[in-house]
């Protein structure tokens, strides 16, 4: 039996790769989350992974995003082994992309460090972050990084 959906799924994977995205973003920015909110926030972000991984133009660039965003979501859930998971994938994904994705790469693995209470590994990684948006050439996506890293 054939299946058919009634929808284009190409659209429906571009539409949901960002339109998730966005909304676990949106959850990240809220400050007093309920439990059910932090677990909407977890499970839109992987549902925005999902939908990038089934689009034809999934280049590790969006690899790299998505891991960078479910470790910043870890980190916000107090959770630093999968923080460092997500981490050590976004920093996979990040090599030979510009600076601006390695220093977001290491800027996950700080906060990692930070919530399990390494200190010391949090300002060496924070440090990487910091030579890296160095390198950053666009004014705009320079800021967005040193700033993060300041919030650390």
């Amino acid at each position: 039996m054939e299946s058919t959906t009634p929808f284009d799924l190409e659209t429906a994977h571009r539409y949901f790769a960002a339109d998730c995205y966005n909304r676990a973003w949106e959850f990240i920015q809220k400050e007093d989350r309920t439990e059910e909110e932090n677990q909407a926030m977890l499970a839109t972000s992987y549902a925005s992974l999902f939908h990038w991984l089934n689009r034809a133009d999934c280049a590790p660039v969006n690899h790299a995003i998505a891991y960078w965003q479910l470790s910043r979501i870890y980190a916000l859930l107090d959770n630093p082994q999968e923080a460092r998971a997500m981490a050590s994938l976004c920093l996979k994904y990040s090599d030979g992309l510009e600076p601006f994705y390695t220093g977001y790469a290491y800027e996950a693995f700080a906060r990692a460090e930070k919530i399990a209470g390494n200190a010391e590994r949090a300002e060496e990684y924070k440090r990487k972050a910091l030579a890296e948006a160095d390198k950053v050439t666009d004014a705009e996506e320079k800021s967005w990084l040193v700033n993060d890293l300041a919030t650390i």
